[in-house]
């Protein structure tokens, strides 16, 4: 073997830190954003939110087209380059954003510009105009939130209880679920409290007389160890109420009723249960009617809303207001987008004393990231306008007009890769006319129809969900007979696909959905 050295010359793409955080900003939601944010504010002392309207460095998007109101000042025009392709390393994403904007700092020099003047207004991403002068805004929610531990609380503390009850009930109420369920047996509770053997038996006694007072609180039905104990817990406390005058026998058979396996509640099984309870079918079926008012989810109204409230990134509005109107305007919304600049007294400060490299870096890093948020803006927007475009008939007559759209249609028309639109479509929410929908909503593959053209799937789902609120209760429709339903109008479906399209809708099937 003979050694030697020799000089070879490769090519190989890499992802600068600022590309890297482009590709991280552009797949977070706007709750995650939000936290980046926050989380960079603090880490970072060259950036500061602004709080008013500022002649440095900030980044706001503002509207490009639209009428500027006296005392507002015009944003400055926004960096012309746009967010290309993102992607994992590959050559194209890699390539996209070497061809991004020539006035990108983002070759990792440390050099600062001549002056911080440049960064100045609120810097707008591209075609943010509204024609609209209604200002739509976030939703509201009610602060002064009621927990369900909370409520239970309050009560707790209308009980004149001993020290070691008290302290099992409230232990209790701790240890319940977000529906209100004690999933954990008493046992399992009362063991790793328990300093010896011996103090087990006391312990079951008190957290027992903690678990009957739980049982008898509101809502009714909280404490249960399953749904068919919540169930008859609710009967219990409606035979208990001075407000109930209807007949108590249908109660005790409504409660006897759900001693018997669930699963023959869930099928209605007539027979079964009529067999089981030595009932009629008649009084049965009212018994399950009963039953069908109640609460399978005690806690499920003091769930913390404010968690489950979607905001969305993008408002869609008409144009203007008139029938058949087929002109909307796309912007993005205002209580999302935070409104950021470099710190005027630090970058003067070290431009003045020159500063050391570490400075400098946070500096730049600060300048990244205002404008990484800009483009991450700007991408939203451009994808959200080619959606509206593509998807005009869906925000003229809803969905059944949807059409046949993939993720390669939207890349190919704005010179993006595919992985860029399906990070910008992830977590991201556009507020319509008929409702707030995710970007990858509007997204759906195509079945054929009997004139050779396609139809979205999501059409299909809605048609599908139109029959069958317009079925007949007593005779609900099968999926094989919805599948020929959606044939005699030309939609070729099989009935797996039905199926499959149903359960996605959490529609139960037919036997389920059949009336007593």
């Amino acid at each position: 073997m003979k050694l030697g050295v020799a000089l070879r010359t490769s090519q190989n793409l890499a992802l600068t830190p600022q590309l890297q955080q482009s590709i991280r900003l552009l797949q977070l939601s706007t709750l995650e954003m939000q936290q980046e944010v926050e989380h960079m504010l603090d880490e970072n002392p060259f950036l500061e939110v602004e709080e008013e309207a500022a002649e440095s460095e900030a980044f706001g998007v503002v509207s490009a087209d639209a009428p500027v109101s006296a005392g507002d000042r015009l944003a400055e025009s926004a960096a012309e380059g746009e967010l290309a392709g993102i992607s994992d390393a590959t050559g194209a994403e890699v390539a996209e954003f070497e061809s991004g904007p020539s006035d990108w700092e983002g070759d990792g020099s440390l050099e600062m510009g001549h002056s911080d003047g440049e960064w100045g207004g609120d810097a707008p991403a591209r075609g943010t105009g509204s024609g609209s002068d209604e200002d739509v805004q976030a939703a509201d929610i009610n602060a002064a939130h009621v927990s369900l531990t909370d409520f239970l609380h309050q009560q707790a503390g209308e009980f004149f209880l001993c020290r070691e009850d008290r302290a099992a009930l409230d232990f209790l109420i701790e240890s319940l679920n977000e529906d209100g369920y004690l999933e954990d047996s008493l046992e399992d509770l009362v063991l790793p409290l328990a300093r010896s053997l011996e103090e087990v038996d006391d312990l079951l006694h008190h957290f027992q007389l903690a678990l009957n007072l739980l049982h008898t609180m509101e809502p009714a039905g909280v404490g249960a160890r399953n749904l068919a104990e919540c169930l008859q817990l609710q009967i219990r406390a409606i035979e208990r109420s001075e407000d109930y005058d209807g007949d108590m026998a249908l109660l005790a058979l409504a409660r006897q009723i759900c001693a018997q396996p669930l699963e023959w509640i869930a099928k209605r099984d007539l027979r079964q249960l009529c067999q089981a309870t030595q009932a009629s079918a008649d009084a049965v079926r009212e018994a399950l009617l009963l039953i069908a008012r109640l609460e399978p989810k005690p806690g499920r109204r003091f769930a913390d809303v404010e968690r489950n409230v979607i905001v969305p990134d993008v408002i869609v509005r008409p144009a203007r207001r008139a029938p058949g109107n087929r002109e909307f305007i796309v912007r993005l919304n205002p209580d999302v987008m935070p409104k950021l600049r470099v710190h005027d007294v630090y970058a003067n400060a070290l431009r003045r004393s020159g500063g050391g490299p570490e400075l400098q870096q946070r500096l730049q890093e600060a300048r990244w990231f205002i404008k990484n948020i800009q483009q991450r803006f700007d991408t939203i927007l451009r994808v959200s306008e080619a959606i509206v475009e593509r998807q005009r008939d869906f925000f003229v007559r809803g969905e059944m007009a949807m059409r046949p759209l993939v993720l390669r249609e939207i890349a190919d028309e704005l010179g993006l890769h595919e992985s860029t639109i399906s990070r910008v479509t992830t977590a991201k929410y556009m507020d319509t006319p008929h409702g707030t929908f995710e970007l990858k909503y509007f997204f759906g593959s195509g079945l054929e129809t009997e004139s050779g053209t396609n139809t979205s799937s999501t059409a299909v789902r809605a048609l599908i969900k139109q029959l069958i609120a317009a079925e007949n209760p007593g005779k609900p429709l099968s999926d094989n007979k919805i599948s020929e339903l959606l044939k005699a109008q030309g939609i070729e479906c099989a009935r797996r696909t039905v199926a499959k399209y149903r359960e996605a809708m959490r529609i139960a099937p037919a036997n389920l959905r059949k009336s007593l």
